[in-house]
């Protein structure tokens, strides 16, 4: 048995077993899926954004309204006049009649439109899934989708007031006598000053009546002048509180105030039972706006056909001639009592008078 034994072949040597592959351990879920979340929001923010600039820039741009800009309409001015007095007695510097030059467009009410929503900044990698998508959502919504807001349900701040109610040209300014036929009218601005009494004593002598366009702050700084003009028959016109000009270009409220306080310190320094029955707009600056804030205290708007500018003081044999030239029957003659030296006027009205009067004029009031 052991020879036997000895006989037998050795058995195969068995093979060590290779070592098993380390197993990776598996990444965490929730990793994953952040990664993947974020990698999805990285690439919605990039194509977004890259649409949303490009839609933005077709989009018209649009320029906030800035409170106060003048619009066609307008007061304009918007712009509002210079209140202070211009060169004293320039009524005839506009021009050599009534006619009134067009109203100055107000300014008009504007508000900043809408604004179109704009791209939120890109999310970052590590936004969750819940977030990108509700950034995604905000950035695809289109600007249209929101209407811009209408200027006219929201005024921007210090919007300025509405437009009168009346703009336009007046239509309404007198330039003629009352009666007609071969008739004059005379008038006297900006009083009453130091010349006023020299040319009543001068109408007294040709029993002429004639109408005083007062300044206000004058009338209540010389309320005997103006007590004179009522007592000795002549009639009287509103010519504003300061005379500022262009008038045209007064707003609303302002010209409301120049007419309105006007007529009443002209009615007080007058005394009781005074009447205030035109009103003159400084430099001829009527618009339908003064027209009728003049209608609406029972004054007509009393305008020109003649103007020698004696204001500038041209010398007196050019205030003579002038008046010789223009008057037509039926005129309203534009002179000065105030507003500076009217020694030129005094003067040029003594040879007037007897000219008229040799002419065969008859002395008459503006029309009503």
């Amino acid at each position: 048995m052991h020879r036997n034994a000895a006989r037998r072949r050795p058995a195969h040597p068995i093979r060590p077993a290779r070592p098993a592959r380390p197993v990776r351990p598996a990444r965490p879920a929730a990793g994953r899926g952040r990664l993947v979340a974020g990698c999805i929001a990285v690439a919605a923010v990039l194509g977004l954004s890259a649409c949303g600039t490009a839609s933005g820039a077709l989009q018209p741009t649009t320029a906030a309204a800035t409170p106060g800009s003048a619009s066609p309409q307008q007061q304009p001015t918007g712009t509002a006049a210079t209140t202070t007095a211009p060169a004293t007695g320039s009524d005839g510097a506009t021009g050599s009649g009534p006619a009134a030059p067009s109203a100055a467009a107000k300014p008009g009410t504007s508000s900043a439109p809408g604004t179109p929503g704009t791209s939120s900044a890109p999310g970052t990698s590590g936004t969750s899934s819940a977030q990108a998508q509700s950034s995604a959502t905000a950035r695809t919504t289109s600007p249209a989708a929101t209407p811009p807001t209408s200027p006219a349900t929201t005024p921007a701040t210090g919007t300025p007031a509405p437009p009168p109610s009346h703009p336009g040209t007046a239509t309404k300014v007198i330039g003629s006598t009352a009666s007609g036929g071969r008739t004059v009218a005379l008038t006297f601005d900006d009083g009453p000053g130091p010349a006023t009494g020299q040319i009543l004593d001068l109408l007294a002598q040709y029993h002429v009546k004639a109408t005083f366009c007062e300044i206000g702050q004058n009338a209540a700084a010389n309320p005997a002048l103006v007590k004179r003009v009522v007592a000795e028959g002549h009639r009287l016109c509103d010519h504003s509180v300061h005379h500022p000009q262009p008038f045209e270009k007064l707003s609303h409220d302002k010209a409301v105030y120049e007419i309105g306080a006007a007529h009443d310190m002209i009615v007080k320094a007058g005394g009781p039972g005074t009447e205030v029955s035109w009103f003159r707009a400084p430099g001829g600056g009527f618009d339908a706006d003064n027209e009728h804030i003049a209608a609406g205290l029972g004054m007509s708007s009393l305008g020109w056909s003649v103007d020698p500018r004696d204001w500038a003081r041209p010398g007196v044999p050019a205030i003579v001639s002038t008046v010789q030239q223009q008057l037509k029957p039926g005129g309203v003659i534009l002179m000065h009592d105030g507003g500076g030296d009217r020694s030129q006027t005094v003067a040029a009205l003594k040879q007037l008078l007897p000219w008229l009067v040799a002419q065969g004029y008859t002395f008459d009031l503006p029309a009503a």
